[in-house]
């Protein structure tokens, strides 16, 4: 029970630090957009730059590793003791950072071809817009390369239940990146973001050293293939990697079929709108299932498969009853926050308007699948995330496709309406888990009232943004706020429990 008690104490913890982090990430999104308010294909340009070392460093470092390495660190915790953790820490450190870098040589070496090939990042940008996207995606590699490093730290002490530091690592990513478009830009141009990102992965990983040197870091010089502990580890990511390569070819895939709409503003209204998405999926979801990732570990490691199914039980009920609607009510109220936010022209905003409630539409399986993909690592079976994402990813490209064959005048919006995709993916998930675990998972109360809960504030949102007289922005406040009011005594129970994780 203490550990269920420090879980939800952890997850409020976690989603505070989010909440900082986001709100830091709209400041630098503000301060950019502004920037280049009247030159928005350079956006597009800067957005489809940080694909493909984005793809590196979740492959190698990011959440490849993070998901797959902290079950087999808490249990070294647990069963071996700190000093034999640091050691495997440190060898698959030293192997992801030599991976790391000869990978980063090559796609800087080939850029040019990777950014024009059919099946590249942005075929349908111009000879120019493509020529600056590969200059950039070769300064990009630094901050991988630093965050080959970085990541695995944060992972390491999350497996040692710490999670203040790494919760402060991407605020000081966004303030590195702040500075970048303060500071750097009117001198550096476009370029000056980039350096603002390789600042800002920099300050990633110096944030949390003093945590390493708290639980007695010790660094190993050595690289041995053969060791007990790092075989078992490539054992577990083998099928992560491959989850993780399917999940940003979906990003990859995505900048891809907007670079062929032809529309100014659809790569940036994309990337702008699953950032709008990923605020309460992160504040939720994310912060949950981070914090709840070594509890499961350890539950699992003892075989206390009650107490497992219990938790995940809990978490889904508290994510599905709120994100459902947290979604309505955000879509009904978001167009004068988006107009207010990025200063973007009208027909800008709108793109970005719908592109963000077209993701909308996914942000409770996207929750969903936070919780079940962490499930399955925790009990060391990392082949059923990877099944799913293979779905996710041809149902993903057979939609967007589709979508810009049939529905081209649509634009951005109907390639972020293919993550219908992911929300399916994350229906299987489910259903896999609930087998796995002998026992059904009993989630469908909570969906109910989530979704009698989003169509009451939803539409409450609406009508009261439409026909309160004022400014826009205050009116779509007005409207979200009661809306949201309305939605609590619904899903009240299912609130109750988000303190009793």
């Amino acid at each position: 029970m203490s550990n269920l008690s420090f879980l939800a104490r952890t997850s409020i913890l976690i989603a505070f630090f989010f909440f900082i982090d986001k709100v830091l990430a709209f400041v630098r999104v503000g301060i950019i957009s502004r920037q280049y308010a009247g030159s928005v294909e350079l956006l597009d340009t800067f957005n489809a730059a940080n694909n493909l070392p984005d793809v590196l460093f979740a492959l190698i470092s990011g959440g490849a590793l993070a998901m797959a390495f902290i079950p087999l660190m808490s249990e070294y915790l647990t069963t071996k003791g700190r000093a034999a953790a640091w050691d495997l820490f440190s060898r698959v450190a030293n192997l992801a950072f030599i991976v790391t870098g000869v990978a980063a040589i090559v796609i800087a070496i080939f850029a040019e071809q990777i950014v024009n090939a059919e099946l590249g990042i942005a075929p349908g940008f111009g000879a120019e817009q493509r020529q600056l996207l590969a200059e950039l995606m070769r300064l990009n590699l630094v901050g991988t390369i630093i965050f080959s490093i970085s990541g695995l730290v944060m992972a390491s002490l999350q497996a040692n239940q710490h999670f203040l530091l790494p919760a402060l690592a991407p605020t000081m990513y966004n303030i590195g990146q702040i500075a970048g478009a303060i500071f750097l830009v009117p001198r550096f141009g476009i370029y000056g973001l980039v350096y603002g990102v390789i600042l800002g992965a920099a300050l990633h990983l110096l944030i949390q050293i003093p945590g390493l040197f708290r639980y007695k870091f010790k660094w190993t010089p050595a690289l041995d293939l053969r060791h007990t502990g790092l075989i078992e580890a490539l054992k577990l990511l083998g099928p992560r990697l491959l989850t993780m390569f399917g999940i940003q070819l979906i990003v990859i895939a995505r900048d891809n079929l907007a670079s062929r709409l032809d529309q100014v503003g659809a790569v940036t209204s994309l990337t702008y709108g699953w950032m709008i998405m990923q605020v309460p999926e992160t504040l939720l979801a994310t912060a949950i299932a981070t914090a709840m990732l070594p509890t499961l570990a350890e539950l699992a490691s003892r075989e206390e498969w009650s107490d497992f199914r219990l938790t995940i039980e809990k978490a889904l009920r508290v994510l599905i009853a709120l994100t459902i609607p947290v979604a309505a009510v955000m879509a009904a109220g978001i167009h004068p926050l988006v107009r207010a936010a990025f200063g973007f022209d009208e027909a800008t905003s709108t793109l970005i308007t719908w592109t963000t409630r077209a993701y909308l539409i996914t942000l409770t399986g996207f929750s969903i699948q936070e919780i079940a993909a962490r499930s399955f690592y925790a009990r060391k079976e990392p082949f059923f995330p990877l099944y799913a994402v293979i779905l996710r990813l041809a149902m993903f490209i057979a939609i967007g496709i589709a979508g810009i064959t049939f529905f081209r005048e649509i634009g951005a919006p109907i390639i972020a309406f293919a993550e219908i995709a992911l929300l399916i993916e994350s229906i299987i998930l489910f259903g896999w888990l609930s087998n796995r675990l002998h026992e059904p998972l009993n989630v469908w109360s909570a969906a109910a009232k989530g979704v009698v809960a989003a169509l009451i504030g939803g539409v409450t949102a609406y009508v009261l943004a439409v026909i309160v007289p004022g400014s826009a922005v205050l009116t779509a406040l007005l409207g979200m706020i009661i809306g949201g009011l309305i939605c609590l005594p619904i899903i009240w129970s299912e609130i109750k429990l988000l303190l009793k994780l």
